[in-house]
């Protein structure tokens, strides 16, 4: 197979026949959650990280490790838990008793594709460890600030029904991810596939089955789309409605009642930009070289719903933070 973006030329047209194989590939290794996998796909692409939240056993982990499989990439994986310090995740200075002087120590989030497996199993201070690396792709230790590589992504996963031992993730660090994506039971014409599938690699383990031969997916595919990314048309009907969407959950009331009733809290201005580079994002890889209101809909409830807090009123009445996305998004209107 001829490497993606072998001449300068052509780099751009590649990049959406890599991601369209990339897509392909992780459908092939993660059976029944196509919206998941476009998801990843739509963080990749906006130069963002994303929170994926799911029961147990419904292949969150999984979906990381297949899309770092098929990218040139460092893969770090760092499993939160509750004795986890910041230096195990950022890295430490290291004195050297030969030379008298310290030497820096990468932690493990020094990686392009990072995943932090039950990001809410550790305290408060190690999940802000990750947040000048997830904002601003550098950590500062000793007073010395260390670049983040240029392909750099954080993955977190989490159990959203145990809360025993756990650290619910404050505002300021949820709204460093682009989007938190729920991840439901396959359908069970997929969970039969599934149990192929396992079976399948377990064939391959014992040497009884073929071993995966296609290329990684290099990181300048990935630059190169995100610069098609940046070209896309927006007009200003489509700018001036994301400002809207976001608009509407810092005044609810205004839009309507039982809005008003139920938001507590709206989004900041940096979910008006995450909007704006998902949406456009969806449009990219929908083979758009423009953006729609279809496009903005259809990320809206991932980008926006851990940016709501909700009152006591919505949660007496059961409301989740998506009928309340969804209720907006049939009220609020293209300009």
């Amino acid at each position: 197979m001829q490497p993606y973006g072998s001449a300068a030329g052509n780099a751009g047209s590649d990049a959406r026949t890599a991601f369209a194989d990339l897509r392909t590939r992780m459908g092939q290794a993660i059976i029944g959650q196509e919206r998941v996998i476009e998801r990843l796909l739509i963080a990749l692409l906006a130069d963002g990280n994303v929170l994926v939240e799911g029961l147990p056993g419904v292949a969150k982990t999984r979906a990381v490790k297949a899309l770092a499989h098929n990218l040139d990439a460092a893969f770090r994986r760092i499993q939160f838990t509750p004795d986890l310090l910041p230096s195990d995740v950022v890295g430490s200075d290291i004195y050297e008793a030969k030379t008298g002087s310290f030497r820096f120590e990468p932690g493990p989030v020094f990686g392009s594709i990072v995943l932090v497996d039950e990001i809410n199993r550790a305290p408060a201070k190690v999940q802000s460890a990750l947040l000048e690396a997830m904002e601003e792709r550098q950590v500062t230790v000793g007073g010395t600030t260390h670049t983040l590589p240029r392909l750099f992504m954080v993955m977190a996963t989490q159990n959203p029904i145990e809360q025993e031992g756990t650290y619910p993730l404050p505002e300021a660090q949820l709204d460093r991810f682009l989007m938190k994506v729920g991840v439901d039971y396959p359908p069970e014409v997929d969970e039969r596939a599934i149990l192929r599938l396992v079976r399948g690699e377990e064939q391959a383990r014992q040497g009884k089955g073929m071993a995966d031969t296609d290329p990684a997916i290099p990181q300048e595919v990935v630059f190169a789309a995100r610069a098609e990314l940046s070209h896309l048309t927006v007009v200003e009907a489509i700018e001036n409605y994301v400002v809207a969407l976001v608009c509407a959950t810092r005044a609810p009331a205004a839009l309507d009642k039982d809005l008003g009733n139920w938001i507590e809290v709206g989004a900041s201005p940096r979910a008006t930009i995450a909007l704006d580079r998902a949406a456009r994002a969806h449009a990219w890889l929908s083979g758009q070289d423009h953006v729609t209101p279809e496009n903005v809909r259809a990320v809206a409830p991932d980008v926006l719903r851990h940016r709501l807090i909700l009152s006591y009123e919505a949660s007496a009445e059961r409301i989740s933070a998506d009928a309340v996305i969804e209720r907006m998004l049939s009220l609020v209107a293209v300009a």
